[in-house]
C-alpha cells in the first residue's frame, strides 16, 4: 500500500508538477459533476435528462499549487451547483495528496471514486470515472502520437528502467525516450514509449515510429553505446553523426582501471572533452597515452579504440559542443522523471508507468517550449555555409 505521507512529502513541494494535475482534475470534476446533474452528457440524447447547459463562468480557486482557473458549466434553468469549492478550500492539502496517490497508482476507478466522495460530497458511477480516466490518455496519446512538423537537427536518445508488476510478478520495464532539437534552436520530447527490454527491436520500432511520425532533418544523433541501440540508429538515420555520450564512455573506463588506480589518469582523460577542437584533443590524447600506457596499458588499449566515437561533437559549433557531447540533456529528464517514480516503487500496471511518465514528459516539454531557444542554430548554419563554400572551391 502506497504510504501518502511518502507521496505528500516527494510531490506536494512540487507546484510546476501538481498545478496542472489539480486544475486538470478540478475541471473534470466539474463537468462530470454537471453530467450526473443533467442525467446526460454535453450533446448526448437520452430520454433520462434532466435538463441542458447553458454555458460556463469562469473562476479562479486559489491552490496549495497556486492560482487555477476553471470553467464552471452552467445549465438553462439554474438549478446546479457545485460544493466543489467550498469542500475543496476545506480539505485541500488532503486533496493535493490524493490526487497526487491516485496519480502515481495508475488512477484506478476505485480510487478515482474515493477521492471523488471526499471532494464533491457523493460517489460518481463507475462509468463516468472510466471516462475522466479515458479523457486523461486520450490527451497523453495525443501528445504522443503528434505530428512533428519540424526538422530536427539533433536527436538524443536514452532508456531507463521502472519496475512493474505483470502476472503478479515484477519485471524491470525499459522506457524509450527521445529528444529533439529543431531548427528555432528549442528542445522538445519526441516520444516516450515503454518496452519489455532495451533491444535492438525495439528501439527499431521507436525510432521509425518517430520517422512515421514526420521526424526528418536529423544530422546528429546522440546516445550511449548500447549495442541494439547502436544498430537502430545506423540503420533508421543512416545519414546522421553518431555521438557516443562521453560520461557513460568515462564510466566504462572505469572496468579497464584496477579499484585503486590513480583518479589523475580519469580526470585527465576527462580534460580532453573541453579542448577548443578536434586536432587538440587529439594531440592531447597522445600525450595522455604515452603517460599512462606503461601503467595501465588495458585501459590505454581501451581507450585509443574506442575513444573517437565519443570526438564526433567536434565536428559542431563550439557553443554546441558541452550540449551535444553527453546524454546529459536527457539524463536531467529522467532524473526528474526519477524524483516521481521513486515514489511509486513498483507501479501497478505498464499502463500506469506509462501514463506518469508520459504525463511528466508533457509538462516538461511544454516548460522548454516556452522557454527561449535552447541552442542558437545559426552558428549551425553558418558553419554548413562554409563547409559547403569549401566543398565548391
Amino acid at each position: 500500500m502506497l504510504n501518502v505521507e511518502e507521496i505528500k512529502a516527494a510531490l506536494t513541494s512540487q507546484e510546476d508538477f501538481l498545478r496542472p494535475l489539480v486544475q486538470k482534475v478540478v475541471q473534470d470534476v466539474l463537468e462530470a459533476e454537471m453530467a450526473e446533474a443533467l442525467g446526460a452528457d454535453k450533446g448526448e440524447r437520452t430520454e433520462s435528462r434532466q435538463g441542458y447547459r447553458s454555458g460556463y463562468y469562469r473562476r479562479n480557486l486559489i491552490t496549495r499549487v497556486g492560482k487555477i482557473e476553471l470553467r464552471v458549466p452552467q445549465d438553462r434553468s439554474g438549478r446546479f451547483s457545485t460544493e466543489v469549492f467550498a469542500r475543496y478550500q476545506r480539505s485541500e492539502k488532503a486533496l493535493v495528496t490524493t490526487l497526487a496517490e491516485m496519480y502515481v497508482q495508475g488512477v484506478s476507478t476505485r480510487k478515482v471514486k474515493t477521492i471523488t466522495e471526499e471532494l464533491c460530497g457523493h460517489a460518481f458511477s463507475a462509468s463516468t470515472i472510466s471516462e475522466l480516466n479515458k479523457n486523461l490518455d486520450e490527451q497523453l496519446i495525443a501528445f504522443s502520437h503528434r505530428r512533428l512538423d519540424q526538422e530536427y537537427a539533433y536527436l538524443i536518445v536514452d532508456a531507463r528502467y521502472e519496475r512493474v508488476r505483470e502476472a503478479g510478478h515484477v519485471q524491470p520495464r525499459a522506457v524509450l525516450i527521445g529528444l529533439g532539437i529543431s531548427w528555432d534552436g528549442r528542445r522538445e520530447v519526441l516520444g516516450v514509449e515503454l518496452a519489455n527490454r532495451e533491444t535492438e527491436t525495439s528501439w527499431k520500432g521507436f525510432l521509425h515510429g518517430l520517422k512515421e511520425r514526420g521526424l526528418r532533418g536529423v544530422e546528429f544523433v546522440v546516445s550511449d553505446d548500447h549495442a541494439g541501440l547502436r544498430k537502430a540508429i545506423r540503420e533508421v538515420f543512416t545519414e546522421a553523426a553518431w555521438q557516443r555520450c562521453y560520461v557513460h564512455f568515462l564510466r566504462n573506463a572505469l572496468d579497464y582501471l584496477p579499484r585503486k588506480g590513480d583518479d589523475d589518469c580519469l580526470t585527465e582523460l576527462r580534460w580532453l572533452y573541453d579542448r577548443r577542437d578536434l586536432e587538440e584533443a587529439r594531440r592531447d590524447l597522445a600525450g595522455w597515452l604515452k603517460k599512462w600506457s606503461g601503467k595501465y596499458a588495458k585501459l590505454c588499449d581501451w581507450v585509443e579504440e574506442n575513444i573517437e566515437e565519443t570526438f564526433t561533437f567536434y565536428r559542431l559549433p563550439r557553443a554546441h559542443h558541452k550540449h551535444l557531447k553527453s546524454t546529459n540533456l536527457l539524463e536531467r529528464l529522467n532524473q526528474e522523471i526519477k524524483r516521481r517514480t521513486l515514489v511509486v516503487r513498483i507501479f501497478p500496471n505498464a499502463e500506469s508507468a506509462l501514463r506518469l511518465i508520459r504525463a511528466l514528459a508533457v509538462e516538461i516539454h511544454e516548460d522548454w517550449i516556452e522557454q527561449h531557444r535552447y541552442l542558437n542554430m545559426e552558428l549551425l548554419r553558418e558553419q554548413r555555409k562554409q563547409q559547403q563554400r569549401k566543398d565548391a572551391a
